[in-house]
């Protein structure tokens, strides 16, 4: 019998005995683990996330196809199947979940209060009921926040302000179905020491992102912040284009937007953040405690600009703000 037949025999052992976490010790006999991967918007959209993911594994030492195996499920934006897709990871019996995102860490922590769960994005997890405490998580999730509250959204707004200094006027675009909803509070808390009247814009899906636009004209928005939803991922193109036929200058969590065209993202070094989840999923699969691993809070941030889209827009930004871009699309 090759290595490769006996890994896959022992595995399939390990599932029939519902096995969830095996010490070091087993791993190295020869054990293939597998890892649920839940995301709300589709694979395509979110591969970055994937690959950065999938990439910290190798270098610890994780191949899949070999001692690893992923199982990977897409809502492809529909935050509403989020439930059933959680439950389908634990019917698979996986060894840990990794969650992309507020709805998808929810979802799986009420499908499962036993197999670790290693999240990634959610704003304020403690307020969401996802762990106890950022130092001590205890129960099954662990993983990083994507934020450090106020001071995140009162940055982007402050980017935005230089990058358009008569911007009084700033619309908002998010989905009411998101968790990430409810911290509008502190983006308007960050818009009133800037001096900047907000406009909350809802949409739940794409089919509601022309009479979301068309409410943004009607207000005469000077500028608009797409919230951090992952759900508006897998739609970062048709949102660029709304944005550049309104004129509207924007600012995004993510830099997928600026290379669909979008104008800023001010973001976490998305290699550095996800590699901390993946270091936790290794750590778990070699005998560690969710409950014991403290959330990780992100350290580096990054400024994308899309000059192209700057032209297109008839904006000329300043030189200070240039030079201080991590990256500019030229």
């Amino acid at each position: 019998m090759s290595c490769r037949t006996a890994a896959l025999a022992l595995f399939a052992g390990l599932l029939g005995s519902g096995a969830a976490s095996v010490p070091a010790e087993a791993q190295q006999a020869g054990t293939v683990y597998r890892v649920g991967y839940l995301i709300v918007p589709t694979a395509e959209s979110s591969s970055h996330i994937r690959e950065a993911f999938s990439r910290k594994l190798r270098e610890l030492g994780w191949v899949e196809g070999q001692n690893l195996i992923i199982e990977a499920l897409s809502a492809d934006g529909n935050v509403a199947r989020m439930p059933d897709l959680a439950a389908e990871l634990v019917r698979r019996k996986v060894d840990v979940i990794v969650t992309p995102g507020a709805s998808a860490a929810l979802a799986a922590k009420k499908a499962t209060s036993s197999i670790p769960i290693v999240m990634i994005f959610p704003t304020n997890p403690v307020e969401l009921g996802l762990v106890a405490s950022l130092s001590r998580p205890g129960g099954n999730v662990t993983g990083t926040t994507s934020t450090l509250g106020l001071e995140i959204f009162g940055k982007q707004l402050q980017l935005l302000k230089e990058a358009i200094p008569h911007a009084s006027r700033v619309a908002i675009l998010r989905n009411p179905g998101d968790p990430s909803a409810r911290y509008m509070r502190e983006v308007e808390t960050a818009a009133r020491s800037l001096r900047i009247r907000l406009q909350i814009v809802e949409a739940g899906g794409p089919e509601e992102f022309d009479s979301a636009f068309a409410a943004m004209a009607r207000e005469r928005a000077d500028a608009l912040l797409l919230s951090g939803t992952p759900t508006f991922l897998s739609h970062n193109a048709r949102l660029a284009e709304l944005a550049t036929k309104g004129r509207l200058p924007t600012m995004s969590n993510f830099r997928e937007y600026v290379e669909a065209g979008g104008l800023m993202a001010y973001a976490v070094n998305m290699a550095d953040f996800v590699g901390h989840a993946a270091v936790y999923v290794d750590k778990i699969l070699r005998g560690a405690k969710a409950a014991d691993l403290p959330i990780q809070q992100p350290t580096k941030f990054e400024l994308i600009i899309n000059l192209k889209t700057a032209k297109k827009l008839g904006i000329s930004l300043p030189q200070s703000l240039l030079q201080r871009a991590d990256e500019v699309i030229q």
